[in-house]
């Protein structure tokens, strides 16, 4: 019963959510972020890279689905954030993590597929052109994985996607383990080596310079849900570059209620394959959520997966708007409902738990994390 009363306290976990004036504008609330820590790591066999890599992921399981879906247990929870760690040279490693709530005077304080297309009506996707908008802020913080998807700079060395980009559910994907992430730059006048230009028809003579990755943290809650039933709310990966990429990030933040959202919508940039070269940018109106997931019906193609889902919000602490990433853009779901088909794109939500995870694995101490 304890276990219990602890998990309903971290799924409930936000606090200075609602509007307290008929002026109220939208700003990011506070949070009690709980602290994952690791307890102990296993050496794995060493894997085998076998399986193909796919840039998008269908799922029966849509939001009536997950509503109904009973809630975890506290050791369900520990097990689904319990991460594997892939390295450069192969080698593989599980962590086993506790989780914790600290005080506030702390000093710590789930068919059919569809796959062809997801576009919804008239195409409202923008192709992002010119040097001038591609190398800055929020649109330079995009970057493209040599697995095909798309992720996005959180640090200085770290860079967020979806977890199927680098393992299925069952095997990490052929080229995860010389994973590279490419940053599209201006092509120098002497053009460079050809194995960094990827079409000479680019726009603005830009190519990709490509970092490769030193280490993969792929949540459990991933490797054992398959996609299936729970695996989707965990589809999420981050990876640490061999050196910084010296560009503005975006940082995360704890996902706010829908309802909350400015405007109700989200926004993100992806590499679509269905526009080679472009990086892609969107925004749409959140249709329905549950506690893990958001879905919309923004349009969007396979290699889009991985992209980061933001929003831009007042930042009540440091007086000024602030965008952050609150989900990450995983796939596509076709569900139905009352006899009635209906399909959405999902986002992975950034819940205080993955938050209080993915902050740990990029900065190394949870006292850095405390604030969501």
């Amino acid at each position: 019963m304890a276990a219990l009363s602890t998990l309903i306290l971290l799924l409930c976990a936000a606090k200075d959510v609602m509007p307290s004036s008929p002026h109220w504008k939208p700003t990011w609330p506070s949070y009690r972020v709980p602290v994952i820590l690791p307890q102990s790591t296993l050496n794995l066999d060493k894997p085998q890279f076998d399986a193909e890599a796919r840039l998008e992921v269908v799922s029966p399981c849509g939001p009536a689905c997950h509503k109904s879906s009973p809630l975890p247990t506290y050791e369900e929870v520990k097990n689904y954030l319990s991460y594997e760690t892939l390295y450069a040279n192969g080698s593989l490693t599980e962590t086993e993590v506790g989780i914790y709530i600290l005080s506030s005077s702390s000093d710590g304080s789930r068919g059919r597929s569809r796959t062809k297309r997801q576009i919804y009506g008239y195409d409202s996707r923008f192709s992002i052109f010119g040097k001038d908008f591609l190398l800055n802020y929020p649109f330079s913080t995009s970057v493209k994985l040599s697995t095909g998807c798309t992720g996005t700079l959180v640090a200085e060395k770290h860079v967020l996607t979806a977890a199927h980009c680098i393992h299925d559910g069952k095997s990490y994907v052929k080229g995860a383990q010389k994973l590279r992430v490419g940053f599209l730059k201006p092509k120098q006048k002497d053009g460079g080596k050809g194995s960094n230009i990827t079409n000479s028809a680019m726009p603005e003579k830009m190519k990709f310079q490509w970092i490769r990755v030193k280490r993969t943290h792929v949540p459990k809650g991933w490797i054992k849900g398959n996609a299936n039933d729970i695996g989707m709310d965990y589809d999420y990966a981050l990876l640490e570059l061999k050196k910084p990429h010296k560009r503005k990030f975006m940082k995360i933040g704890v996902s706010p209620p829908a309802r909350h959202l400015p405007g109700g919508r989200i926004h993100f940039s992806g590499y679509d394959n269905d526009r080679p070269g472009n990086l892609v940018y969107r925004f749409c109106d959140v249709k329905d959520e549950t506690y893990d997931l958001l879905y919309q019906q923004c349009d969007a193609q396979p290699g889009a997966s991985g992209s980061g889902v933001y929003v831009r919000m007042w930042k009540r602490q440091n007086h000024k708007w602030e965008r952050k990433i609150i989900g990450i853009f995983s796939g596509h779901q076709w569900v139905d409902m009352n006899g009635t088909p209906q399909d959405f794109n999902v986002a992975v939500r950034i819940t205080p738990l993955k938050y209080a995870q993915i902050c740990y694995w990029i900065k190394g101490n949870y006292l850095d994390c405390r604030e969501g």
